[in-house]
């Protein structure tokens, strides 16, 4: 005879019987990470394509602001009677201006370094933009270009023999068709001189050790392109001023037109060469 705690727990065990057929009829997984991972994704992609466009920019405003220098460095050269050491100082105090507004707009913080680390590279630079312009004063614009495309495997062949930088082939063999292509393109306005040709050479190693010093200090300082430019802009300036008062002569203008024409050339060139300066810094650091 049944009592009624018998069939209370004969109930129960019915109950936990139905409970574990109906747990084992529905499968229930452990959380899994997927959804946030899919959720993720999109932020991962977004993030790498953002790079992209970053790295794009970056070199599309250098060498479009490149090329929009030569000819105004060129036309300054020919019209406006300022020489080339002069025309850098220029430059460089602008570039320093520039910085100094944009430590104030707060895009970057200013980091303290020796000057002692800076001063070789403002010293290549120097020479890097003399000779450079020199060479845009003694050459076609041709030749010019001819020499300055020579940089980019001299700074390769720099990197690899004292910084012992690995190139892949794919790197190495990509080199061949830029070189072949400006030497097809300026093949007729090259016009070789002996003088034109020694200071367009000493303009190539001097960009090239310039370029390769700049990756090193941006790494050993552990600073971005505005930060290391912000001490070696002002710096450049400085050094070439006592050489522009020994070796170069102020303009002198016939007409107001000639000089507010040759204030304003050299004004939008300043302009233009701040971002040439702030672009290769950038894209250095981030290619």
């Amino acid at each position: 005879m049944s009592t009624n705690s018998d069939y209370v727990l004969n109930n129960n065990d019915k109950n936990m019987n139905n409970d574990e057929s109906a747990t084992s009829l529905i499968k229930i997984d452990p959380p899994s990470t997927y959804p946030s991972n899919k959720r993720a994704m999109p932020s991962t992609s977004d993030n790498i394509m953002q790079e992209h466009i970053r790295v794009i920019a970056g070199c599309a405003s250098n060498i479009l602001s490149s090329i929009g220098i030569i000819f105004l460095n060129k036309y300054i050269f020919s019209h406006c009677q300022i020489k080339t050491m002069t025309l850098t100082a220029i430059q460089m105090a602008f570039t320093s201006l520039g910085l100094i507004i944009c430590l104030q707009m707060n895009t970057f913080v200013r980091k303290s370094v020796p000057i002692i680390k800076v001063l070789p590279l403002a010293i290549a630079f120097c020479a890097f933009v003399v000779f450079t312009n020199l060479s845009l004063e003694h050459n076609t614009i041709g030749t010019y270009q001819l020499f300055k495309v020579l940089t980019t495997p001299v700074v390769a062949l720099i990197s690899w023999q004292y910084y012992k930088t690995k190139y892949s082939r794919m790197v190495i063999a990509t080199l061949i068709p830029v070189v072949v292509g400006v030497c097809t393109h300026s093949v007729n306005d090259i016009k070789l001189t002996l003088m034109g040709t020694i200071i367009a050479s000493i303009g190539v190693i001097a960009a090239s050790l310039y370029q390769v010093w700049v990756g090193e200090r941006l790494k050993d300082l552990d600073m971005n392109s505005q930060q290391l430019l912000y001490y070696q802009a002002p710096l450049s300036a400085i050094i070439l001023v006592p050489l522009i008062l020994l070796m170069e002569s102020f303009p002198s203008y016939a007409t107001n037109e000639e000089q507010r024409t040759a204030i304003i050339t050299v004004v939008t060139s300043s302009i233009v060469a701040f971002v040439v300066n702030l672009s290769v810094y950038w894209v250095i650091k981030n290619t």
